[in-house]
């Protein structure tokens, strides 16, 4: 923090969280109160809480900065979330960091559609967006190919034919859903799906459209205007199939992650992609929806620091931040926004044995990814702390609107 001034301690906070992951102690976990606060259950190893523990979905801090994440059994080096004096905080090696709070729970969570589904899995909920994951299996993994990064494999005990969630999650429950969360004034300022890819249809990806279009117009009968705030993350869809998307539903906003901005490494890393589609068009099916929804509409995930996954990956951090950044600035000069996740080598994941890279190297990326939005006067609203949360790059977007 003393070091990088211009950046925002919450976002240095946040980033260093993520990479490092954390837990809860059990008078932290007594401070959830199951009326108010979105929580899971899990059992916890080594807990007084139970077989069946309430652990909170994730933290705010003060700002409205939110860290997306779960307690992590095997972090070697992790914060530690505590209760001192009736208040949440973090804590890292016994000193007390920032405080936080638990997300609120929204009035619909405890509600049911007319099938008899609980609403709260029809959408779950960020602090201020809607989250509907209509399809939660990714046809990549099918034959192996999934990206090496990714755990979703793992954490799927259905086959592909069952996570077909849009047989389970109908139109009529999204929009109950939908129509019952807009009921809480100043609630939600946007609406997002996301699914794992499908590849199925007459041309690659056209059942994966075939479901946004279902599910977004459902969602959309709910507004008075065809046009509602929303956005989808999906796989990089032809102009054709991007056309049908923005003609036939009220979406407004479009993102489709590269993941690795490297053609080399993406080869690598994500194998599937790289096979079914191929880097160069990925990326220009991604620069291509700009045509369509406009410059500042579009966006590009990537998988912060995963460029430096071993054998193959960066061995020094100077390098791979300017290889990113780089080509991040590619994007952005054609109009894409690129936002980053912070690469947690994950449970599950090929990668789980590797190590992710510095704080330093999150705090340079971020302000390196945020410079370029301001640099190229791209839409800082479009995914920023409000709609998203993820992203510590556009979390600092809140310092360009001027």
């Amino acid at each position: 923090m003393d070091k990088y001034k211009d950046v925002s301690p919450f976002v240095i906070i946040k980033s260093d969280v993520t990479r490092r992951s954390f837990i809860y102690t059990d008078r932290a976990l007594g401070a959830l109160d199951k009326s108010k606060h979105q929580y899971q259950q899990r059992v916890l190893i080594g807990s007084n809480g139970g077989e069946n523990a309430a652990v909170p979905v994730s933290l705010l801090l003060r700002d409205g900065t939110s860290i997306i994440g779960t307690p992590s059994k095997t972090a070697k080096n992790p914060y530690v979330v505590d209760e001192i004096d009736g208040k949440l905080y973090l804590t890292d090696q016994g000193e007390i960091v920032e405080e936080v709070h638990y997300w609120y729970k929204p009035d619909y969570y405890d509600k049911f559609t007319s099938s008899g589904t609980p609403m709260w899995q029809v959408a779950s909920s960020r602090p201020q967006r809607l989250d509907i994951d209509p399809n939660s299996h990714c046809h990549f993994w099918n034959k192996g190919n999934g990206c090496k990064f990714c755990n979703i494999n793992a954490n799927s005990t259905q086959s592909e034919k069952e996570c077909n969630m849009s047989k389970q999650l109908t139109a009529q429950d999204v929009y109950e859903t939908v129509k019952e969360a807009l009921k809480q004034p100043g609630a939600f300022t946007n609406l997002k799906m996301s699914s794992g890819s499908i590849l199925s249809g007459a041309e690659i990806f056209d059942d994966e459209v075939d479901m946004y279009i279902e599910m977004l117009q459902a969602a959309g009968d709910n507004f008075k205007d065809k046009k509602f705030p929303s956005t989808i993350v999906a796989s990089a869809f032809s102009e054709k199939q991007l056309a049908r998307l923005y003609e036939n539903t009220g979406l407004m906003t479009y993102t489709s992650d590269i993941e690795i901005p490297n053609e080399a490494l993406f080869a690598w890393i994500c194998k599937g992609k790289h096979k079914e589609v191929g880097y160069s068009e990925w990326k220009r099916r991604i620069i291509r929806a700009v045509d369509i929804f406009g410059a500042g509409n579009v966006s590009s995930g990537i998988v912060g620091g995963c460029e430096m996954a071993q054998p193959y990956g960066f061995t020094n951090e100077d390098d791979a931040l300017k290889a990113v950044l780089e080509e991040a600035e590619d994007f952005a000069s054609q109009g894409v926004s690129v936002v980053h996740c912070v690469w947690v080598p994950m449970h599950g994941s090929a990668f789980h044995n590797q190590q992710n890279p510095s704080l330093e190297y999150y705090v340079r990326l971020a302000k390196g990814l945020s410079d370029l939005r301001k640099k190229y006067l791209l839409n800082v609203d479009m995914d920023n702390y409000r709609k998203c949360g993820n992203h510590p790059d556009t979390d600092l977007d809140r310092g360009n609107l001027d």
